[in-house]
């Protein structure tokens, strides 16, 4: 049996500057066909509402300017197999009503967006039923005040399988948002001064958070009404103000955070209603609060962790706990170790009393550093009231986990 693959042989270039007989975009893509290359010279193209609905290659030789005067959303791909490499993108249009985007892929399959600078924009790259493609080494800059009057710089309506990989994205809404998207992966991002989120999940299953940055952001990741994910190796740092957080669980089952470094944050994690989450070799360092526990959170296991140097290690709301605690490095752990086998000899409560009194009154805050309340946190370790009886660490570590 012989198989034969229909390639196009006829494909070709059409080369677009200010000199060539072609001047424009717009008519490059016009002409173009199906499996083409359209070549981009270096220069200044004011277009936008560019339509591409075949199969091509759009390439920038030493980023030529695309910019839309405002007009409107600037590049949309509405069909599968497209490149888009190599180009400046400044001047989107501001709507409240649309949002319109410097590069929009829409029921797409095949998409590689990648090597862009965005600027002066609303939205960046939105993905709206798209699939298999890739968002590849963008820079992404808005101008957001407020999340009220800017878009995001990265995002997915309903995809699955992509890969948003190196991108560097700041002073947006959010950095990265998906919505009812699955089996994308995030790695090696830069997420940094985004107004609200440096990452955001709504409703998004089965995808993985690997080796990315998110530094002051309004608040760094939040994982809201999804299960199934995969957090490690992320840098989470400088997340700082009175509703700020590095990572925020809200409804997520079955997530595990393995190896990552939540530093300086208002809080590392505000955890809700979530369940079956690991949380294994992570570093918590000099943070308001490492973990808050809001509620509602059951068969989370707390495993290997350093604990460094946080004003609260562990923040609880009720007397009732099913999570386990175990093995874990403790920087207020004040124990012994008479056995030397670097196992504390007795268990380590990591629950504050003090912590209570301050999520019922914050003003209390004040008093962090007090006689007083190290005399009412070391009765309540003795002879815990407020606390749940099993929450504590049989095994607290005496020396700080090494991650090298």
């Amino acid at each position: 049996m012989v198989f034969v693959t229909s390639i196009n042989v006829w494909s070709k270039t059409i080369t677009v500057c200010s000199s060539c007989s072609i001047t424009t975009i717009k008519e490059a893509i016009e002409l173009a066909s199906e499996g083409d290359t359209i070549l981009v010279k270096n220069g200044i193209y004011r277009e936008h509402s560019l339509k591409i609905d075949k199969g091509i290659t759009l390439i920038g030789e030493n980023f030529p300017t695309i910019d839309g005067d405002s007009k409107g959303e600037i590049i949309t791909i509405g069909a599968d197999n497209v490149t888009i490499d190599g180009f400046k993108i400044i001047n989107v249009g501001v709507s409240y009503t649309t949002d319109y985007a410097a590069v929009r892929v829409v029921t797409s399959k095949g998409f590689t967006i990648q090597n862009l600078e965005l600027e002066k924009l609303f939205f960046g790259i939105y993905l709206q039923k798209s699939a298999n493609g890739k968002v590849l080494n963008n820079k992404v800059k808005g101008e957001a005040k407020t999340e009220f009057n800017s878009g995001n710089a990265i995002h997915l309506w309903h995809c699955k399988d992509v890969e948003i990989r190196n991108n560097d994205v700041r002073h947006v809404r959010d950095g990265i948002y998906l919505e009812f998207s699955d089996n994308i992966l995030i790695k090696d991002n830069f997420s940094k001064n985004n107004v609200r989120y440096g990452l955001h999940f709504m409703f998004s299953n089965h995808n993985k958070v690997i080796n990315n940055t998110f530094e002051t952001n309004g608040a760094g990741i939040a994982l809201m009404f999804s299960k199934f994910m995969e957090v490690q190796n992320n840098v989470i740092t400088k997340n700082w103000g009175t509703a700020a957080y590095g990572l925020l669980l809200k409804e997520v089952n079955d997530v595990n955070l393995i190896n990552n470094k939540f530093i300086e944050n208002t809080v590392g994690i505000t955890v809700e209603g979530s369940n079956r989450l690991r949380y294994i070799d992570n570093d918590f360092t000099s943070n308001g609060y490492a973990i808050r526990v809001k509620g509602a959170c059951y068969d989370n296991h707390i495993i290997n962790n350093n604990f460094l140097y946080n004003s609260f290690d562990i923040s609880y709301n009720g007397k009732i706990n099913d999570n386990k605690f175990d093995n874990n490095f403790w920087s207020n752990y004040t124990g012994y170790d008479l056995d030397k086998d670097g196992i504390g000899d007795i268990p380590f409560r990591p629950v504050k009393l003090f912590s209570y009194i301050v999520n019922r009154t914050p003003e209390t805050i004040i008093l962090l550093r007090s006689l007083f309340i190290d005399i009412i946190d070391f009765s309540e370790r003795v002879s815990p009231v407020f606390t749940p009886d099993d929450l504590m660490d049989e095994n607290p570590r005496m020396k700080r986990i090494d991650r090298s």
